[in-house]
């Protein structure tokens, strides 16, 4: 039985080291094709990984079953609709846009066109951190602490993507650490932020069944490793996970690829799907704050 066939929007660093790797990694896909909206970068992409290269959007939609993004949230908001009208499935990238009301857009188009999603919430594919979240799951919490704090997008980083130095941590490392607290602690009602999120951000928020949870997170503090987890402080005790971070778990790309093909085989939603990934950019919409060297403003 061949694998799906899948298209690979994007050929930049991350989509190098994880979703070319993880798409070719076994059976269940193969990397049909790449582009790219630098062709030279999707030309050297395809070569390593033995996959063609598509001349424009439209000819990969015309070549594959499904399509994974690696592109920056502005692209992928306005290309996702494009693939979810031609009926392909689709794995995309979090943070599902650069605004609530992008992501908004791209959601509506999405479940317009009724394709099968799921979204690259990368910690929660992790053995581990599932079988963290089924333990908590099990105990009755009383606190909980979140954090994300690296260096990945200071000058030179791995992660020093325009739109990651302008937007900042909220958006790109908010994402996973309010994801596992929801997730853990339960669901999220209301929250505030503190700080800059190009700096140093704190987030306060509030759960369903009134316990309250911290956050912080930076991409720009010189750490020598990553620092990246959460905490829950519990009746029974204490749980903690480390999140997979940049180097990941090993276990990830397989779980992912498994997952997402059984998305494409089914025609049915992953659990994290679009609509969760809308839930967790509204929380982040509702934890942004104005300060006077940022644009975040306050969506209460």
């Amino acid at each position: 039985m061949t694998g799906v066939k899948i298209g690979l929007v994007g050929a930049g660093p991350w989509a190098k080291v994880f979703h070319a790797p993880m798409i070719t990694g076994g059976p269940e896909t193969e990397l049909t094709t790449v582009w790219a909206r630098r062709p030279e970068a999707a030309r050297e992409l395809a070569s390593e990984f033995g996959a063609t290269v598509s001349n424009t959007f439209e000819d990969l939609l015309d070549a594959v079953d499904a399509v994974v993004f690696a592109v920056p949230p502005f692209v992928q908001a306005e290309l996702a609709p494009l693939a979810a009208a031609a009926g392909k499935p689709l794995l995309l990238e979090k943070p599902i846009g650069l605004d609530l009301a992008q992501a908004e857009k791209l959601v509506a188009a999405i479940d317009a066109a009724g394709v099968p999603t799921q979204v690259m919430f990368t910690n929660r594919y992790s053995p581990r951190i599932r079988e963290f979240l089924d333990r908590a799951g099990k105990q009755t919490p009383i606190g909980a602490v979140g954090f994300y704090v690296n260096q990945a997008a200071l000058p030179g980083g791995f992660f020093a993507t325009p739109w990651r130095v302008e937007k900042g941590g909220l958006l790109d490392l908010g994402p996973h650490v309010l994801d596992t607290l929801d997730a853990a602690v339960g669901p999220i009602v209301d929250l505030q932020g503190q700080g800059d999120p190009q700096s140093w951000y704190v987030i306060t928020a509030t759960h369903a069944n009134g316990v309250i949870s911290q956050a912080f997170m930076s991409l720009t503090s010189p750490v020598v490793r990553d620092v990246a987890g959460v905490k829950v402080y519990t009746e029974q005790g204490e749980l903690e996970c480390e999140f997979v971070g940049k180097d990941g778990d090993p276990a990830v790309p397989g779980v992912i690829r498994r997952e997402f093909a059984e998305v494409v085989a089914s025609g049915k939603s992953h659990e994290i799907d679009i609509h969760r990934a809308l839930y967790i950019q509204r929380l982040l919409e509702q934890a942004a704050v104005t300060n006077p060297d940022s644009t975040a403003t306050t969506a209460r």
